[in-house]
């Protein structure tokens, strides 16, 4: 993401894609997530070939509904939490991105609201 540099070494995984589910930019580490599928070589793929079913059905409806999904999943004893959300340019919709990162088994929580 040539005019966000920091999203280069951003720790966690970052891959977005346009309206269409083309897939237009992955950070490092989503490259490195996705290796055994093409790794950086997914760009200009569709994301929806990405996923087996029921998840290709279910993206696709986020997707087509531009509804957020935010999740936590376990995977190699690793927990992640995984947010894919709709993503917008100038007010209109520009397609989805997914923004996956590992986090503790026993992460703290705080409650600002006292």
């Amino acid at each position: 993401m040539s005019d966000h540099s920091w999203v280069g070494e951003f720790p966690g995984a970052v891959t977005v894609c346009d309206t269409a589910g083309r897939i237009i930019e992955m950070n490092g580490r989503a490259g490195e997530v996705f290796a055994a599928d093409g790794g950086a070589a997914l760009v200009g793929t569709n994301v929806l070939d990405c996923h087996p079913e029921p998840s290709r059905t279910k993206l696709a409806g986020m997707m087509a509904e531009r509804r957020t999904n935010v999740y936590t999943v376990q995977k190699n004893g690793k927990k992640k939490l995984i947010y894919q959300a709709p993503w917008f340019r100038d007010g209109v919709y520009a397609g989805f991105v997914e923004i996956s990162f590992e986090v503790p088994r026993d992460m703290p929580h705080f409650n600002r609201d006292k």
